[in-house]
């Protein structure tokens, strides 16, 4: 087998976007039906499974998510594997990172001699071109106009977007849609747009955090209804960290009372970044938070406080 057919058989995808980076791994495996594996949730044997040839003749793939969480033995199966990769057996793996933030540099180096190392990002200009291209893919309707509209008032998420037009599409199939019936279908959820913050400060994403909290400043909207979806947030981790941590998505959401799958894996992903104490101490200082601007003390003070104590290394 030729080196340009084993580099195609191991791609190391990174981005900060959970959806953006399954979606690139799921293009790049085409039909094939991956063994999925988190990395938090290693238990050892998943590569030897995969170097392994099938008594059935059946295609393998591998496909690993949240790779940064790949423990100390992991990463040494890994290192073992990829002195020789199958090079019929397609591996993928994920690591979402921060905003401006690299691959970890031990997988960047495993990976590289053997394999590719893609960046996985969606820069802001080109998120709307982007959503029209799906909408006209699924043969949806939108006018650049609504199109906007939506990212306005949703925020930036592209899972949460794709997931708003597959409602947009069920519920006004054969229609143009407009700004009027965006407003009409998502009137109330402005608030959304708070959830980029709340995404980058759970993350653990301190940078962009703050950049997003100055640009809800800047829009001027009430302190005490971005501290409110803050608090939503945060309970909502708080049921999925108290749930198995290796409860399937689709279980997981019904469980939390969460609307997406994909929803209930990043705030699995999110949850993880604290132990059960401390989102309630976290929970309690919403309270501190929420007390102290009744009280008069201005959001401009206690909001940076805040997020500053959530999304800290």
């Amino acid at each position: 087998m030729s080196p340009a057919s084993k580099h195609a058989s191991v791609t190391l995808l990174g981005g900060e976007d959970d959806f953006l980076l399954r979606e690139r791994a799921f293009e790049l495996l085409g039909e094939l039906k991956p063994t999925e594996v988190d990395a938090t949730e290693w238990r050892g044997g998943e590569l030897q499974d995969l170097a392994t040839p099938s008594l059935f003749g059946e295609p393998r793939a591998l496909l690993i998510t949240d790779a940064k969480g790949l423990p100390k033995d992991a990463m040494g199966e890994l290192a073992d594997y990829l002195a020789a990769p199958d090079p019929d057996a397609p591996l993928v793996i994920c690591a979402q990172v921060g905003d401006r933030a690299k691959v970890p540099a031990a997988l960047d180096k495993l990976v590289k001699p053997v394999g590719h190392v893609v960046e996985v990002k969606l820069a802001r200009k080109d998120l709307e071109p982007w959503l029209m291209q799906r909408a006209k893919r699924d043969g949806l309707d939108v006018t650049p106009p609504a199109m906007h509209a939506l990212v306005e008032t949703l925020g930036e998420e592209p899972g949460q977007l794709v997931a708003a037009l597959r409602q947009l599409g069920s519920a006004f199939t054969g229609q143009r849609i407009t700004p009027l019936i965006v407003a009409q279908q998502f009137r109330g959820l402005g608030e959304q747009k708070v959830w980029d913050l709340c995404d980058r400060a759970f993350a653990k994403d301190l940078p962009g955090a703050i950049r997003s909290l100055r640009s809800i400043e800047e829009g001027r909207d009430d302190p005490l209804m971005v501290l409110g979806g803050i608090a939503s947030r945060l309970r909502d981790l708080m049921k999925v960290r108290a749930l198995p941590d290796r409860m399937p998505p689709a279980e997981l959401a019904r469980a939390a009372g969460l609307r997406f799958d994909w929803q209930a894996r990043r705030y699995q992903q999110q949850a993880r970044n604290f132990s059960m104490g401390q989102l309630v101490a976290l929970h309690e200082r919403l309270v501190d938070a929420d007390r102290a601007m009744k009280s008069g003390a201005s959001g401009d003070v206690v909001m940076p406080t805040l997020v500053a104590a959530i999304a800290a290394p």
